[in-house]
């Protein structure tokens, strides 16, 4: 399993998904704008969506992952596939429970989930209904997730990487196709996200069954695997989820602030999701089960190895990200939302959001980076710790910073609790001895610093002599910003390259390396 290509594979896929994306939230935010409409989905779409962050990718998948990986290299495809079924089969039924049970009681989960709405009674209704329609979301993507982390042990990074795709193609589809038909295009979309959830888990199921891997349905029984697999999901799931239970909390306080502050924090941080799913995700996802095999293979040495290049590719990507983002998070955003119900004012409000999320990119990545550090030993326990104390800080920094800033406070708050989280977890990996810092990568993280800081001065540069092209029209726009993220690409290749941040034969080199 060569680290470099994996990465790449998940990375290119999310890039395209994130690009659907893109033009999925550029639809919503023309036909619904930052009203109550826009408010009320991004709520009922956030619900199922925590939860699946939380437990299926988040926590099942760092307990899963670890212990189908070992048995592949112990037992074969035989035993592997075994516990599979048996996991489905409790996950299937543990499902079913849950969804059915936060269906009844959707009315008073909402008081906790978005309280403010309970002002509005039309806004709170609609918020329950909504999020009645994609709660069972929640069910498949869990299943498709178990699937995915079975390709994934297999090297098969593709399917799972591609199935976001499909999610974005079926929003964009109820936009444009089920809208008309619908009371509003908010419940077209609820639908959407419904749709998506059957699509996803019958693709994974397709890419399995050609993998080798049909999974069948067996009766549930909790074997030691299986034991072993959920006394480990409980803790990963606050460790793992860290970010997105911080974003539970921006979503419960932002729903007391002005109308539209929960639109804002979406969008940019849909914009800020595209660097940390192409790079987060991608190495998080292509790390955790080859960390998995080595170390059940007595390979420490590679497995250290693996740890700082996944952190080397990590940093060389998200340093310039994050300071391009916060020098440019107006044009970026006007350039991709200012049309239709989405004004100036709403452009302003949201790339405000987008700067400051930005300056906390590198720690979101670090977090998925070193997560599998914890998860490949089978500890899901100490991530807690640095997860509870990142969640109080985030908690307080809230309540203190959203009555002087509203919503951007709230952002600040994400971005220390976020920062905070990520140290945590390194400085233990550090005193326990399964995380140290190898001359390249201490040579190179701050020569990687001081190019992305030299390519933010390039944008400040650049950006005064483009300004009547930033505001004409939506075409003279599009070309100011592709030539600043051109001019921003190619400051960045060149300083990197002359301050040796990064070298492109060994790019090229460590592509073909087999690191596993």
């Amino acid at each position: 399993m060569a680290l470099f290509r994996s990465i790449v594979t998940v990375g290119g896929l999310t890039m395209a998904s994130r690009v659907l994306g893109f033009i999925r939230d550029i639809l919503i935010a023309a036909i619904l704008g930052a009203g109550m409409l826009a408010d009320v989905f991004f709520v009922a779409f956030k619900f199922p969506n925590l939860f699946r962050r939380l437990f299926a990718e988040g926590a099942f998948n760092a307990a899963f992952v670890p212990l189908f990986a070992g048995l592949l290299e112990e037992e074969g495809e035989d035993g592997a596939r075994a516990f599979a079924e048996q996991a489905l089969a409790v996950l299937l039924w543990a499902l079913l429970i849950f969804v059915a049970a936060f269906e009844l009681a959707m009315p008073l989960l909402m008081y906790g989930f978005a309280p403010g709405f309970a002002a509005t009674p039309e806004k709170f209704d609609l918020a329950i209904l909504l999020t009645r329609v994609t709660f069972p979301y929640l069910l498949f993507i869990s299943l498709a997730s178990l699937m995915a982390g079975v390709l994934n042990s297999l090297g098969r990074f593709a399917a799972a990487a591609a199935t976001p795709i499909l999610l974005n193609l079926c929003l964009i589809g109820a936009i444009l196709g089920l809208a008309p038909l619908m009371a509003s295009p908010a419940h077209a979309l609820a639908w959407g996200v419904a749709g998506a959830g059957l699509t996803q888990f019958v693709w994974m199921y397709v890419f399995c069954a050609r993998a080798g891997m049909p999974l069948r349905l067996r009766r549930p029984r909790l074997t030691p695997t299986v034991s072993r697999m959920l006394k480990r999901i409980v803790p990963v799931a606050i460790g793992a989820g860290v970010y997105q239970i911080n974003l539970l909390i921006d979503t419960i306080i932002a729903s007391f602030l002005p109308t539209g502050s929960i639109s804002y924090l979406f969008f940019a941080d849909r914009v800020n999701q595209l660097p940390l799913g192409v790079v987060g995700v991608a190495v998080g996802t292509a790390l955790l089960p080859l960390l998995s095999r080595q170390l059940r293979a007595g390979q420490d040495v590679q497995a250290m190895d693996s740890q700082n290049r996944a952190l080397e590719f990590a940093f060389l990507l998200t340093l310039p990200a994050a300071a391009a983002l916060m020098v440019i998070a107006h044009p970026v955003i006007a350039v991709l939302f200012e049309r239709g119900a989405f004004g100036p004012g709403e452009v302003q409000a949201t790339a405000q959001a987008l700067s400051v999320y930005a300056a906390g990119l590198p720690a979101y990545v670090l977090v998925k980076a070193l997560a599998p550090g914890f998860f490949a030993r089978g500890d899901t326990v100490t991530p807690v710790k640095a997860g509870v104390a990142a969640l109080v800080v985030n908690l307080v920094l809230n309540l203190a910073l959203m009555g002087p800033f509203l919503h951007v406070g709230i952002a600040m708050a994400t971005v220390i609790s976020s920062w905070l989280n990520a140290g945590l977890l390194a400085v233990i990996l550090m005193r326990r001895g399964h995380l140290k810092i190898d001359g390249r990568l201490r040579s190179r993280l701050p020569r990687m610093a001081a190019a992305s800081v030299g390519m933010a001065v390039v944008l400040l540069l650049a950006a005064p002599g483009l300004e009547g092209m930033l505001a004409g029209d939506l075409g003279a726009r599009a070309t100011a910003l592709a030539a600043l993220v051109a001019g921003g690409l190619g400051a960045f290749a060149i300083l990197a390259q002359g301050l040796g941040a990064a070298n492109l034969k060994e790019l090229k080199r460590f592509k073909k390396k087999n690191v596993s």
